[in-house]
């Protein structure tokens, strides 16, 4: 989920009074869904008048049920809801999905936008441009963002090199990041499936052939590959993503095979065309363009499928640092999904089972994160222990189940002794610690997307070349 490009501006005006808060809540959102990217901009104004909104309800629930006498009675109910739903996640069987093409292959173009990074291009462009498909079947197209370092040379050298690749330059006055590179290139690719990648991403020959297969079904708008760390042997940081990625795409596909949510994840993501076109392209207005198509094609009925097989390899950072910034930027860009669309969600647009899959994600991915800072006060200053341990005791048994699983899919190939069992069980271990960055990161996004402007600006994960 790469992090989108802004200019050095801020768009956001300051808090206005409480009654312009409720006022700009009743917005109708369902204009939200338009074909012009333009004018998608004056309906994301007021983020953060709506986060402030449920920071506010967020924190003051939270000390209510301390200090009602039903609040206990209330977490346990909210604890025995969650915990069903996690069975039935846990035991849904999940899907398969074709193996091969019936009928002709579709023409596939794959997007890579790309800006400063002469340590990976060519590395990524030789991986690209010899995927096992049919002779004139596939492009590849690189959208070079402004670079200052080797890039553009490195381009040039490597178009007189492979016939299929493309170059795309944008100029000075070029805006909106990388959502805005990939609407400019959009008109001029021919693909019936459009491939999004990014610049340190490696992938096997028969990627082409393994997913293409899964857009037979109709539904389908939309699949993601599994994203495997290159360098996940470097570090504490780094061994923690590899065992995130195995958490993350398990759920994935526990949530699909329920007919729940699918999620885009920027790098190693197909979108059927005309999916795409019915959404109106990426947006410009958001930090996180993958977290925004999803709900948008969703809210087109379109289904989105993630697969462990194949995976497409990309670096990890490396640091604490690093993992902070770019955590902070998915937490925001995560938020801003909700805050943006929450009017067609709650209309149940999506239908009924993929609304509450998305309510159940976002109450654990988000509200209850928020809301662990005001249950430890109250826990302190009352002398009591915090209110929400029954919830987050389910939390981390799910997140242990999920990437014990996880890490063994990706394993499924191999034989499994003794040790490896013991193996898996420390990485977990090992994962969930590093998942405790979570609650850090999503605690004070929120907090600070309510009271503090966003800075705009240009933010891109560094990538070095190692680990591939």
């Amino acid at each position: 989920m790469p992090a989108n490009s802004w200019p050095e501006k801020d768009s956001y005006k300051e808090l206005d009074p409480l009654n312009s808060l409720l006022s700009d809540l009743s917005v109708d959102e369902e204009s939200m869904i338009e074909t012009d990217t333009v004018s998608l901009t004056s309906r994301f104004q007021g983020r953060r008048r709506k986060a402030a909104l449920v920071l506010t309800i967020v924190w003051s629930g939270t000390i209510a049920l301390h200090l009602a006498s039903w609040g206990s009675i209330f977490i346990l109910g909210l604890t025995t809801i969650l915990g069903l739903h996690a069975l039935v996640v846990v035991f849904t069987r999940p899907r398969h999905y074709p193996k091969e093409m019936q009928g002709d292959l579709p023409y596939v173009s794959l997007l890579v936008a790309a800006k400063n990074e002469e340590a990976v291009i060519a590395k990524l462009v030789k991986n690209l441009c010899s995927l096992e498909y049919p002779d004139g079947q596939y492009e590849v197209w690189i959208i070079d963002d402004q670079s200052t370092d080797s890039t553009p040379q490195l381009l040039a050298e490597l178009e007189q090199q492979y016939d299929q690749l493309k170059v795309l330059r944008r100029s000075a006055e070029a805006s909106g990041g990388k959502s805005g590179a990939l609407n400019q290139v959009l008109p001029q690719t021919k693909g019936d499936i459009i491939a999004v990648f990014d610049a340190d991403a490696q992938v096997t020959p028969d990627l082409l052939l393994q997913v293409i297969p899964l857009f037979q079904r109709e539904k389908v708008g939309a699949v993601q590959v599994r994203k495997a760390i290159a360098n996940a042997k470097e570090n504490f940081w780094t061994k923690g993503q590899m065992a995130e990625m195995a958490l993350d795409t398990w759920f994935q596909q526990q949530r699909t095979a329920l007919g729940g949510i699918g999620e885009l994840r920027g790098n190693g993501q197909f979108v059927r065309r005309s999916a795409l076109d019915s959404c109106g392209g990426w947006n410009e207005e958001t930090i996180t363009d993958d977290l925004d198509l999803t709900i948008r094609l969703h809210l087109e009925k379109w289904d989105i499928e993630c697969v462990f097989y194949p995976a497409v390899q990309e670096e990890g950072v490396t640091t604490a640092i690093a993992l902070w910034h770019q955590r902070n930027r998915w937490a925001e860009g995560g938020y801003q999904r909700y805050l943006d669309y929450w009017g067609l969600i709650l209309k149940n647009r999506m239908g009924g089972r993929k609304t509450w899959d998305l309510l159940m994600f976002m109450l654990i991915m988000y509200i209850l994160p928020t809301a662990t800072v005001p249950d430890l006060l109250m826990a302190i200053a009352r002398h009591r222990p915090p209110m929400l341990t029954p919830v987050t005791g389910l939390s981390v048994t799910m997140s242990m189940v999920g990437m014990y699983t996880g890490l063994k899919r990706i394993r499924q190939d191999q034989k499994f002794q003794v040790y490896t069992y013991l193996l898996l069980l420390l990485q977990t271990l090992r994962g969930n610690l590093y998942m405790l960055h979570w609650l850090l990161v999503m605690s004070s996004t929120t907090a600070r997307m309510s009271v503090r402007p966003k800075r705009l600006k240009w933010v891109k994960t560094v990538h070095t070349g190692t680990g591939n």
